[in-house]
């Protein structure tokens, strides 16, 4: 999918491939078990029914890019002085009142690359923008090894070409995808900007019987029945899927598939077959660990992790939708660009 958002994020991380930190190439630390937590002395909190208690607000805030940078190789992680390095240098840039906002992973490249000002064709300033977390992982993709996507299937680069045609020629909303038609970025939330992903706050609610997912941005809410039904018919497909939940001994398990022809992730639709594992880690983290399978789509399944941390504070609405004005500014545009190269301009 394109996106004007990112332009200016992936100028950053084409730079930032030729312009590793100092000691790329230092020796890295032992990796942590999967789920593993440096808390001491301290218990699964529990509701009623002895299910782990995953309730309340948290947010995903992580810098780590998604997919393995060049730069960092092999490397799966970074070293605690990397890690204070570019916390330090991103506080720097960010805090100036001159850089353009950006995504997470566009601040992890900024800080990499040590720029003195991010600039980006955005119209918000970085003032305000929501606290980064560092973390020692060169990657939220855990799987393969090499923190990197699998290759796209030739169908799915077909549709990849199709969405952007669509960005670009603009001829009526049916061109734009769903995420800019603001009716919602899919599942997972991974990756991007608005919320697809990194920046991503969510309230959780659960009961011994259903358990809700309800992101910030988008305000979709994911409803997913613990209660042992069967998943719908494959004959009924809806834009997130159809979600079933189960409980792994103190990991919850979400089953989803049956996604729209309408949907698009990454280049996937109907094929998805998602499986998400929410752990808790720690009195204020828990672990966010999702496996992607779509044979039409990649190569093989992949699987990322993002860390959720807790915060004291409500979500708001999201009205993306209300008017629909930035479809009709994007429209309008287009056809001014239209008359300009009618007239030879």
């Amino acid at each position: 999918m394109r996106d004007s958002s990112f332009i200016g994020v992936m100028t950053v991380v084409a730079v930032a491939a030729l312009v590793p930190l100092a000691s790329v190439g230092a020796a890295q630390p032992a990796a942590p078990e999967p789920g593993a937590s440096a808390e001491v002395q301290w218990e699964v909190p529990r509701t009623a029914d002895g299910r782990p208690d995953l309730q309340g607000v948290w947010l995903s805030n992580t810098a780590t890019p998604l997919q393995r940078p060049p730069a960092f190789a092999e490397r799966d992680r970074l070293t605690e002085e990397e890690v204070a390095t570019l916390a330090a240098r991103a506080d720097r840039i960010f805090r100036n009142g001159r850089s353009a906002f950006t995504t997470p992973e566009g601040a992890f490249f900024a800080a990499v690359n040590d720029v003195d000002t991010y600039e980006a064709q955005s119209t918000s300033s970085s003032i305000g923008m929501v606290d980064l977390e560092f973390t020692d992982r060169t990657s939220l993709v855990v799987d393969p090894p090499d923190g990197r996507i699998p290759a796209l299937t030739p169908a799915a680069q077909a549709r990849e070409a199709e969405v952007d045609r669509g960005w670009d020629e603009k001829t009526g909303p049916e061109d734009l995808n769903n995420i800019h038609r603001c009716i919602t970025t899919g599942v997972p939330r991974l990756g991007g900007n608005f919320g697809a992903g990194p920046y991503t706050f969510y309230q959780i609610v659960q009961t011994p019987h259903v358990f809700a997912l309800v992101s910030e941005a988008f305000h979709d809410a994911r409803l997913v029945p613990l209660d042992g039904r069967p998943h719908a018919t494959e004959r009924i497909r809806q834009w997130n899927g159809d979600s079933r939940g189960r409980w792994e001994g103190d990991t919850l398990v979400i089953e989803t598939r049956n996604f729209s022809p309408g949907s698009y992730y990454r280049g996937s639709a109907e094929g998805l077959h998602l499986v998400e594992r929410l752990t808790r880690t720690g009195p204020d983290t828990i672990a966010y660990r999702m496996t992607l399978t779509d044979p039409t789509t990649w190569a093989s399944p992949w699987t990322a992790e993002i860390p959720l941390k807790r915060r004291d504070q409500p979500i708001y609405e999201f009205a993306c939708h209300e008017g629909n004005y930035s479809i009709v500014g994007m429209l309008r545009t287009a056809r001014i660009a239209d008359a300009a190269r009618e007239a030879g301009r």
